[in-house]
């Protein structure tokens, strides 16, 4: 067996640098991958094909400048060189480089200079068939065996060996050390059959015989063949294409093409394989070179189609009347590539009432949407569709955004009652100077329930300026024909505004009485009872249990409830 050179090693000698930047390889390996790609989905005269290959064989370049061979060592997730990691890929699978290599024992490869133009692409071909291989086809080692390299070597650890006995070299052979197996399968071959001897070749009915489990690995991979989505591979295609191509006539040819797909794959319920379009073909039109504005217009328009009301009405009209919706998470991953100017459709939907399946979905591309583009939010909440208006105020509420306290106040004056209410509750969540001004004005609205909110609101927020107008509404004389509810609300916020200053006034009103020996009526006794308990002062619990024995048995009992209050 032959020792491996330094150079072959996993590590550079200790305390010596490398002979050159690790940027290099980790550029190598990048444009390797691509090659791969390229050499599994284009064929050879395919322009793509030939582009990426060029570019990884130019990769080499900066490595020869600096030495003759390159050697990389693999870990089931990592490709090193030098002790260094130059590419990490976390998943295990056919999609990952390193983890091909580490599982059929390939721990090390070494190139010498030449290997791109004279193995390169063998070396793409073994790795397209380990991808696809089957459990009972060659693996990686074998392959590489029967590709008898020149300008490539390779260390492994036979894995086929007991782990209980030590291996030679610790565990790793070089390739070149194996002894050819086909010498003693010609020996076989050309030894004469012996007598007595039954041969299973004897036997078979055909030179192309399968067994049992051949035919059913067979007639699993053409279902599974049947049953792949070639979409998804046909958009890269289009848009690598599109990449390389720089003739305005194939781009604008290719943007036609794509657009007409997305149509289809929509109609076809592939949600996920759309959102993968507009996506990949906003990130296409940003790396494409001598990209024209027309021509980044026309793929632009991909996403924005997608987000117009007319498109996105029907994709929705769809899903709601759909007896089953598609999977969640390609819905969602569709939703996610919607533009701002979608907002104005989402909400619409949501006024509808939509499906309990498709709800769900709408609220959090509503609330993304919403967060991403707060001027298309404002302009809706003065939208003329009250549904629409009511959803951009409830999302604006949630989002605490403060540039919609204007269109929040608008519609305080001239909105639905819905929707004036729903604009108070918005403005209690922003709670800056300028909602809790607003508010103020909703004191004043012609509902009740929408003055009730607006009073309470204030109370929370302890908005010290609304104390004045508490005060002549506790006076006032409106406020006894008002309904119970909404003058608990005036005194509640009247005892937690008004401090020792206002128990005077609350304490006339529970205990006073006429100069004819009238008193309040019970309601508005029992009211002041209740601002009396929000004070929480030595002077409203004097006042208070002045009237703890009071025979009307409204005012005793609200009396009993807020000295309970104070003592807790």
């Amino acid at each position: 067996m032959t020792n491996p050179s330094p150079q072959t090693s996993a590590k550079g000698t200790e305390g010596m640098s490398p002979p050159f930047e690790q940027e290099r390889v980790e550029e190598l390996l990048r444009l390797f991958g691509k090659a791969a790609r390229a050499h599994q989905l284009y064929l050879p005269n395919n322009p793509v094909y030939k582009t990426a290959h060029d570019a990884l064989r130019a990769g080499f370049a900066p490595i020869w400048d600096r030495t003759d061979e390159l050697t990389l060592g693999f870990t089931e997730s990592e490709v090193t060189w030098e002790g260094e990691t130059v590419l990490r890929e976390n998943t295990k699978g056919s999609d990952s480089l390193p983890w091909i290599f580490y599982k059929d024992g390939v721990r090390e490869l070494r190139m010498v200079r030449g290997f791109e133009t004279e193995e390169l692409d063998k070396l793409l071909n073994i790795l397209q068939r380990v991808r696809k291989a089957s459990p009972d086809e060659d693996d990686l080692l074998t392959l590489l065996w029967q590709g008898d390299f020149v300008f490539l070597r390779y260390r492994y650890i036979d894995l086929s060996v007991e782990p209980t006995v030590p291996l030679e070299d610790g565990g790793e052979r070089l390739a070149e050390s194996h002894e050819d197996p086909r010498a003693s399968v010609e020996e076989e071959d050309d030894a004469p059959s012996r007598t007595g001897v039954v041969s299973m070749a004897d036997f078979d009915g055909t030179l192309y015989f399968l067994d049992e489990k051949e035919i059913e690995y067979l007639q699993s991979e053409v279902h599974r063949e049947y049953q792949t989505d070639l979409r998804k591979n046909v958009v890269s295609v289009l848009l690598d294409i599109y990449e390389q191509q720089r003739a305005p006539e194939i781009r604008a040819e290719i943007a036609e093409v794509l657009d007409g797909l997305m149509v289809h794959m929509l109609s076809a319920g592939q949600f996920q394989n759309v959102a993968y379009l507009v996506r990949e073909s906003t990130v296409a039109a940003q790396r494409a070179l001598d990209l024209d504005a027309e021509q980044g217009e026309q793929l632009s328009q991909l996403p924005a189609r997608l987000s117009t009301p007319e498109a996105l009405t029907q994709l929705l009209q769809s899903l709601d009347e759909s007896a089953e919706l598609t999977s969640t998470a390609d819905v969602l991953q569709l939703f996610e590539q919607l533009r701002g100017s979608a907002m104005g459709t989402i909400l619409d939907w949501l006024g509808r009432q939509p499906t309990a399946r498709l709800r769900p979905l709408l609220e959090q591309a509503a609330l993304r949407l919403a967060s991403q583009n707060t001027g298309e939010l404002v302009k809706l909440i003065l939208s003329p569709v009250p549904h629409v208006a009511l959803e951009a105020v409830r999302r604006a509420g949630a989002l605490q955004t403060p540039a919609a306290v204007a269109p929040l106040s608008k519609v305080l004056g001239d909105g639905t009652p819905e929707v004036r209410l729903a604009a108070v509750q918005a403005l209690n969540e922003v709670g800056s100077p300028g909602a809790l001004q607003a508010l103020e004005r909703a004191v004043d609205d012609t509902e009740r329930d929408i003055r009730v909110a607006a009073i309470r609101a204030l109370q929370m927020r302890a908005y010290r300026p609304m104390l004045p107008r508490l005060d002549a509404m506790v006076r006032g004389k409106p406020l006894r024909d008002a309904d119970l509810t909404e003058k608990m609300a005036v005194f509640e916020a009247f005892g937690t505004l008004c401090g020792e200053g206002g128990v005077p006034w609350l304490d006339a009103m529970l205990n006073g009485k006429s100069m004819f020996g009238r008193r309040e009526d019970s309601e508005i006794r029992a009211c002041a009872a209740v601002a009396l308990a929000r004070v929480k002062t030595v002077g409203a619990q004097e006042s208070l249990r002045k009237a703890a024995n009071e025979k009307d048995v409204v005012v005793r009992n609200a009396v009993s409830r807020a000295l309970r209050r104070n003592t807790e």
